[in-house]
């Protein structure tokens, strides 16, 4: 479960930064994410919608620990992540689209590094990397460099790395961004594994057939705020458009 309370995230500008606000900008600082408050519940999808820089990848960053907040708190499987962050690290897997791999290592060697970091024992560790490596098409190149694969393929590892250690809770931010529809096909997959798992999800995505087709609850974000949460039925039931897409635009631009 994650339960985000009243989360602030303020990021102080340079000179730089603040002279490429405009002339009419006259603080220092910028709230990248501003009282935002949502929970995600075990065996749902809960969906991040927004349009860039509305503050989705500073607010899953933070989930996953990798940024503080400056303000409100985030529970993550029972800790809290400011003051257990290594606990909350046991239980999250963070997937981005950007891949981050070890180009002179093959799937094989990163994959078994990420199982030994999280202390897996080998015949935990035999067993899910079959299932995993099965599930996403990675045994054809479990031995090739990483260098050498293909972004689809750096992506099916970096999933496979992201939850070998089983985690009860998986962040996806962006993760299907500039892949093929195959390769997203399988990460559509692996996020309903997650859910039918039992799994706490949460995704971010551009890509409005996604929403709909994997939603359970939804939150759109813009500017930092939080303009609507729900779960995905009152999101259609409040519709005043004939799309997904175009209710977005809607909301985002009477925010």
């Amino acid at each position: 479960m994650i339960l985000v309370e009243h989360l602030t995230k303020q990021f102080r500008l340079s000179r730089q930064q603040r002279r490429e606000m405009g002339e009419h900008f006259t603080g220092s600082t910028i709230d990248a994410v501003k009282d935002v408050s949502f929970t995600c519940t075990p065996g749902r999808i809960f969906t991040l919608l927004g349009p860039n820089g509305a503050g989705k990848t500073t607010t899953l960053r933070m989930i996953a620990t990798m940024l503080k907040p400056t303000s409100g708190s985030i529970t993550v499987a029972g800790f809290d992540t400011a003051r257990n962050p290594v606990d909350v690290r046991q239980h999250v897997g963070f997937l981005t689209g950007n891949t981050g791999l070890y180009d002179r290592l093959t799937p094989d060697e990163l994959v078994k590094y990420y199982a030994d970091l999280h202390r897996l024992d080998p015949g935990t560790y035999r067993t899910r990397r079959d299932r995993l490596f099965t599930l996403l098409g990675i045994h054809e190149f479990a031995s090739r460099r990483i260098g050498k694969l293909s972004s689809g393929m750096k992506q099916k590892v970096s999933i496979a790395r992201t939850i070998i250690h089983d985690p009860d809770v998986v962040v996806f931010d962006e993760a299907t961004a500039a892949l093929d529809v195959v390769t997203s096909r399988s990460i559509i997959q692996l996020i309903r594994s997650c859910r039918e798992q039992g799994k706490t999800v949460i995704f971010s995505t551009h890509r409005m057939g996604e929403v709909s087709l994997l939603s359970d609850d939804l939150a759109i974000i813009h500017r930092g705020r939080m303009i609507f949460s729900g779960t995905y039925r009152e999101f259609q039931n409040q519709m005043q458009t004939s799309s997904v897409e175009d209710e977005f635009v809607r909301l985002v631009e009477v925010a």
